[in-house]
C-alpha cells in the first residue's frame, strides 16, 4: 500500500460529471487529509456529501480559485510547514490544468515541500479516446501526437489569429470551451473548412453528446438543436496531412518521372503528396517538354 506522508499537497482529480468516476485512491485521500483546498466549496460539498466525508472544524474546506490563488497558497504551505496533509481539487477533472492549481502546486514546490498527484478523469483524454484521430491522419513519420490548446481568447480578433496559428500544424489539437462562447468559437472554426472536429459535450453526464464532422459544419450542427449549445465542451481538431508545396509537388514528380511512365508517375505523385491529379498532369506535361 502507497505511504500518504504528511506535509505533502495532495492534487486530487475528481470526476467531470459522472460521480462514479472518483477513483478509490482519491477518496481515501480525501478522508486523510486535514485540509480540502477547492476552486469552489459549493460545488465541492455535493461530491464530499455523495461519499460521506465530512468536513468542519477538524476540517476545513479552503477557497483556493483563480481570483484568491497566490494568496490563498501561502495559506496552504502555512498548514504544510505544520505538517498537515492538504488536498487540492478543482470543480471537475484534474487541477492545474486549464482550472486552478498551478500557482499553488508552484508555491508549495518553492518552499520545498512534497506535491503528490492523484490521476483520475480529465475531459482532455476522454474525448481524445472517443475521437478516433488515426496514424494515417498525422504526420508523415506516422505520429499520433496531439497539442492541448485548453481556451483559445474570448476576444473575437486575439481568437482569429489563434485559429490560424492552429489551422498550420498538423497534429490533433484539443481545444476547451464553455457554452457561452461554443457558437463564436464554431464560427471562427468555419475557415478551417472540411478539417474533421469531435465535439464532445456534457463528456460522463447523462445527456452527454460526441460528434465528428468538417469544421465548417460546426455552427449548423450546434444551431440543429436547442441543447447543443449548453454544458461544457471539449473538441478534437484532428490532425491533417502536412501540404506540400508546389515546388516539393514538382520535385517528387521530376524522380518519378525519370523512372515511371507519365501517367503512373502523375497518379503516384499525387497519392504522396496530395496535390491535385490535373494539375500535375499539366506540370508533368511541360516537364517533358522541357
Amino acid at each position: 500500500m502507497q505511504h500518504y506522508p504528511e506535509a505533502t499537497l495532495y492534487v486530487v482529480a475528481t470526476p467531470i460529471g459522472n460521480l462514479s468516476d472518483i477513483s478509490l485512491r482519491a477518496l481515501y485521500v480525501l478522508q486523510l487529509v486535514n485540509a480540502i483546498a477547492c476552486e469552489d466549496t459549493r460545488h465541492t460539498q455535493p461530491l464530499l456529501r455523495q461519499y460521506g466525508i465530512e468536513t468542519g472544524a477538524g476540517k476545513p474546506l479552503l477557497a483556493v480559485h483563480q481570483h484568491n490563488e497566490a494568496e490563498a497558497a501561502g495559506l496552504v504551505v502555512e498548514r504544510l510547514q505544520r505538517g498537515e496533509r492538504v488536498a487540492y481539487v478543482s470543480d471537475a477533472g484534474t487541477p492545474a490544468v486549464s482550472d486552478p492549481g498551478a500557482r499553488l502546486v508552484a508555491a508549495v514546490r518553492a518552499a520545498g515541500l512534497k506535491v503528490m498527484p492523484l490521476p483520475g478523469a480529465s475531459s482532455v483524454t476522454t474525448v481524445l479516446s472517443a475521437a478516433g484521430v488515426t496514424r494515417a491522419e498525422g504526420s508523415a513519420d506516422g505520429g499520433t501526437g496531439f497539442v492541448f490548446a485548453g481556451f483559445l481568447p474570448n476576444k473575437a480578433g486575439e481568437r482569429d489569429h489563434a485559429i490560424q496559428a492552429l489551422q498550420a500544424d498538423t497534429r490533433a489539437i484539443v481545444i476547451l470551451e464553455a457554452p457561452h462562447r461554443i457558437e463564436a468559437l464554431a464560427r471562427a472554426m468555419a475557415v478551417l473548412q472540411g478539417r474533421l472536429v469531435t465535439v464532445g459535450r456534457e463528456l460522463t453526464k447523462q445527456f452527454e453528446e460526441i460528434a465528428t464532422m468538417p469544421a465548417q459544419d460546426f455552427s449548423a450542427w450546434l444551431a440543429a438543436g436547442p441543447q447543443r449549445t449548453r454544458g461544457e465542451f471539449a473538441l478534437v481538431l484532428h490532425a491533417s496531412a502536412p501540404q506540400e508545396s508546389p515546388e516539393d509537388s514538382t520535385r517528387v514528380l521530376q524522380l518519378l518521372l525519370a523512372e515511371l511512365p507519365l501517367k503512373t508517375a502523375v497518379k503516384v505523385a499525387a497519392e504522396i503528396t496530395g496535390a491535385p491529379r490535373n494539375e500535375l498532369y499539366e506540370t508533368a506535361l511541360k516537364l517533358k517538354n522541357e
